[in-house]
């Protein structure tokens, strides 16, 4: 296989598992909108800290932003061993290479994270975007971003 096809099929291979990521993501975080988000502020929203942290919408929207760090947490963790073994293939590395590894792309996850959380925040809080554009979008930039991040500094792959 040239350079040029194993390329093509990592960034194919990588924007599948994103998009698989993003849907994922997304129905945590409709999950977290429709069950857990009413369950708690309904039976714990008395408690100032979940009313301040987890339920309160004034100025911000808490449950959201909660429900999305939570959903793009479960979504990296599950991403870093697809990207691992599937995608850059890094199979032959020891326990502690792959700590290493892990600490890197968590590094870089919180970076996109970030990323991620703002520009879903700026579109649903400032421009009045619905959920789900939002997120499409700041996950896009972001997978993007990651990809680039992951192979060249993560995963030590050449050109």
């Amino acid at each position: 296989m040239t350079e040029n096809n194993k390329i093509k099929k990592q960034m194919t291979l990588y924007f599948v598992f994103a998009i698989l990521m993003i849907i994922l993501n997304y129905l945590i975080q409709k999950l977290n909108q429709i069950v857990f988000a009413p369950y708690i502020c309904k039976n714990f929203g008395d408690n100032e800290f979940f009313q301040t942290f987890y339920c309160s919408t004034n100025p911000f929207n808490m449950p959201e932003l909660m429900g999305s760090i939570v959903a793009v947490g479960i979504t990296y963790i599950i991403k870093f061993f697809l990207d691992k073994y599937i995608v850059f293939k890094q199979t032959d590395r020891n326990f502690k290479e792959t700590s290493i590894e892990f600490i890197k792309y968590f590094g870089f996850a919180i970076l996109t994270t970030v990323e991620n959380i703002g520009i879903q925040f700026l579109f649903t809080n400032y421009l009045n975007t619905p959920l789900e554009i939002g997120f499409i979008i700041a996950l896009s930039i972001g997978y993007i971003t990651k990809y680039f991040m992951d192979r060249k500094y993560v995963f030590n792959v050449k050109k």
